[in-house]
Formats: structure tokens, C-alpha cells, sequence
């Protein structure tokens, strides 16, 4: 929408082009806003799902395998909060075993202490696309 509305320009596609009766415009996957817009500070990385996924590398915390659901060490059900601290991403098969029971209780270990992610911005966005990376580094994002 921006790109239409002449907001901004594509800087880099990715090959497919959008069609219409009138209009054909490349799918932008890079793209150059033609004015600055201020975005509000925010202290740390928004806890959503996918940026828990992100930053544990989209692995099981306990086993490695591929994750597929979200985990509280600490189970909430236990005073655990939902912070970033108490999440980690998890597999079915470990988040099933463990429950709501501490991890040690039930012989499963942690590869690593979940923590504050400091770069929010990369783990906003899941997987980079390769062609992203110039753009980001030269930011410090």
C-alpha cells in the first residue's frame, strides 16, 4: 500500500509482480519510505510467540527437536510470570512431559536460560530474508 500510494519506493524485489487491469507493480522486499516516520521507543522486544521462537532458534529448549509450542519454566500455575525470563519454546512431546511441574522434577534440562532478547526489531520479523541483511547491518538492527 505504501508503494501505491507513492509513500514509498522499492528499493529490492523479489520477482514476483503484482497485476492488475491497469497496473503492474513488483512485490517489494525491500523497501525506501520517501519521508521519515517517527516510531515510538520501546525498552525490549515485545514477548509475542514468534519472537520466543526466534530467539530459542525455532528449537526445543529441553530436547532440540523442531518447536511447536511456547513453555513457562516456571508454570504460571506456580506463580510463574509470563516474562521473558519464564519462556522458552518447546516441542510437543517435552511440553506434554513437563506440564505444569518444574522442569527438573520430571528429568528435563535446560540447553540454555531464557533471557531478554536484545535485538527486538530481527526477532519482530522471524527469518531474514538474505537480500534484508546490507540494510540492517549498516543500522546496527
Amino acid at each position: 500500500m505504501l508503494v501505491l500510494k507513492e509513500k514509498a519506493e522499492v528499493v529490492v524485489s523479489n520477482g514476483v509482480v503484482f497485476r492488475s487491469e491497469r497496473l503492474a507493480v513488483p512485490a517489494p522486499s525491500v523497501v525506501r519510505l520517501r519521508y521519515f516516520v517517527r516510531v515510538p521507543y520501546r525498552a525490549h522486544a515485545a514477548l509475542t510467540r514468534r519472537a520466543v521462537f526466534a530467539r530459542d532458534g525455532w528449537a526445543c529448549q529441553y530436547c532440540g527437536a523442531p518447536a511447536e509450542n511456547v513453555d513457562h519454566v516456571i508454570p504460571r500455575s506456580r506463580g510463574g510470570a509470563h516474562t521473558w525470563e519464564n519462556v522458552v519454546a518447546a516441542c510437543r512431546r517435552c511440553n506434554s512431559r513437563k506440564k505444569n511441574r518444574l522442569h527438573h522434577e520430571v528429568g528435563l534440562r535446560l540447553s540454555r536460560s531464557p533471557f531478554i532478547p536484545s535485538d527486538g526489531f530481527r526477532l519482530s520479523l522471524g527469518k531474514l530474508e538474505p537480500e534484508w541483511e546490507p540494510y540492517l547491518a549498516s543500522t546496527g538492527a
